[in-house]
């Protein structure tokens, strides 16, 4: 019988000065392609995924495409509620975001089959 619990694609990494949160979210991308239920949490800085202006991110272009993708999918973000920031352009482009405590998070680790971190 299959393994039904999700991937988990951690992702704390700062797309504003780092390749490693595209990377992440390219590889989650490629799990769910692969018809695996997959969650993504971002912590910290790593929120910083959904801001609006991704010419602000490395690797922006491939930032939005993936985005685009994991929405056309469904597929919403587990985001570190202390992490969300203020600006009201953050997630402007309505991205299902799911608030989680670092407890839940710790929760959603614990049940999943496998842990992705960047």
């Amino acid at each position: 019988m299959a393994d039904s619990r999700p991937v988990i694609v951690l992702i704390s990494e700062d797309p504003r000065a780092s390749h490693r949160a595209n990377e992440a979210m390219r590889i989650g991308l490629g799990v769910v392609a692969g018809e695996n239920d997959v969650t993504f949490v971002l912590l910290g800085p790593g929120v910083h995924l959904l801001d609006e202006n991704t010419d602000e991110l490395v690797d922006g272009d491939d930032i939005a495409r993936f985005r685009a993708n994991l929405r056309e999918l469904g597929v919403p973000f587990h985001v570190e509620v202390g992490a969300v920031p203020s600006d009201p352009a953050w997630n402007v482009e309505g991205h299902r975001v799911i608030p989680v405590t670092r407890e839940e998070i710790a929760g959603l680790v614990q049940r999943g089959r496998r842990a992705l971190v960047f």
